[in-house]
């Protein structure tokens, strides 16, 4: 009976592995097939006929390289600027005790508790006034805004899990509070700060309200509005070009998540004191 444990274990993983993957298996799949295929009853895995003309219209209209440029640009500059102010005020957080401690976890809970109808009239006045609707700029510093709480949430996490004793051994041994923070303390928050810029990355590139409302020029559309623009006017939908342009939008985000993986177990081990 223990011998059909490690076998049962191996076929539980292989199907919740299947289970995440198929939709992006039926994704590609669409992305290849004609439209008669796609639009006909006889549901296939594998397309009948391989359509990579569907590849070559989705490159083509809508300006679909542009606005994975423009998606990429804030992407990276929200996630950078998420990360550099999240970092040590995480930090802060969760080191301080008292009633800032306290103001900034209430902070942090209420920012998530507004839903975002509601608060994207304010900012688009806010924008408005300083002249930043219309902008990439504007909207690198709206995503800034809606994703820095729940960076520090994370990161604070981080932080409280690291032990005050390796930073009371630094000091112990003469070294300054930078350098505490600099060997000891930030080696060892590597891999919460790769979570972090993760999920802030992904967030940006998929995000779609926020650019539909603050973008009205071509030229600055992000790449989801520009993939909503393949469903026309009357409903009609280019399947296979959307489809087609999803993989491609998809890769990005596989790209990031691969570049950084490593870096999640990086620093478990770093910036240890000696005993």
């Amino acid at each position: 009976m223990r011998a059909l444990v490690r076998p049962a274990q191996y076929l539980a993983l292989a199907l919740y592995i299947l289970f995440l993957g198929f939709p992006l298996l039926w994704l590609i799949s669409a992305s290849v097939k004609s439209s008669g295929e796609l639009n006909s009853l006889t549901v296939s895995l594998l397309p009948e006929q391989w359509h990579w003309q569907n590849y070559s219209e989705a490159l083509d209209r809508q300006g679909l390289v542009r606005s994975a440029g423009n998606s990429l640009g804030v992407a990276l500059a929200s996630t950078a600027l998420v990360i550099l102010i999240a970092l040590p005020a995480s930090y802060v957080l969760a080191r301080l005790k008292g009633k800032v401690r306290l103001a900034g976890i209430g902070w942090i809970l209420v920012s998530q508790v507004f839903p975002v109808v509601l608060i994207i009239l304010p900012l688009f006045l806010i924008l408005r006034t300083l002249g930043l609707t219309d902008s990439l700029v504007g909207l690198t510093l709206v995503h800034t805004t809606y994703m820095l709480p729940f960076a520090l949430w994370m990161l604070q996490g981080y932080v409280a899990a690291i032990p005050v004793e390796l930073e009371e051994a630094g000091a112990m041994d003469g070294a300054t509070r930078l350098r505490v923070l600099r060997t000891i303390v930030f080696p060892l928050l590597a891999p919460g700060v790769v979570a972090t810029a993760m999920f802030s990355f992904v967030s940006s590139w998929n995000e779609f309200f926020f650019a539909l409302v603050l973008l009205q020029s071509p030229e600055n559309y992000t790449l989801p509005i520009t993939l909503n623009m393949f469903i026309g006017g009357e409903g009609k939908v280019s399947l296979g070009p959307l489809a087609a342009g999803a993989v491609l939008a998809a890769i990005p985000s596989i790209v990031f998540f691969t570049l950084l993986r490593r870096r999640l177990t990086g620093g478990l081990m770093a910036g240890a004191v000696k005993g």
